[in-house]
């Protein structure tokens, strides 16, 4: 399942202005953010918790910012 991170995305631009910016916050390479943004690795616990922290939200806005569902786009016929 892949994971749509798009509010995460844009609360990381309003509070830090860049993913590299965030990224160093954080704790991890500007690589290592890519990678899960794009789900090509998952965030763990701890990174969720710290990112939610980082970013001023409470964790009961964790489901919005890191387990909304990304919608599969189907071609036409």
């Amino acid at each position: 399942m892949t994971w749509d991170y798009s509010r995460l995305k844009g609360k990381i631009k309003e509070v830090y202005n860049t993913q590299d910016n965030f990224a160093e916050a954080i704790g991890m390479s500007r690589t290592s953010l890519s990678q899960r943004l794009n789900n090509q690795l998952e965030f763990s616990q701890n990174e969720i918790a710290k990112a939610m922290n980082l970013l001023g939200e409470d964790e009961s806005n964790m489901v919005a910012f890191f387990y909304t569902p990304e919608v599969q786009k189907h071609e036409r016929d």
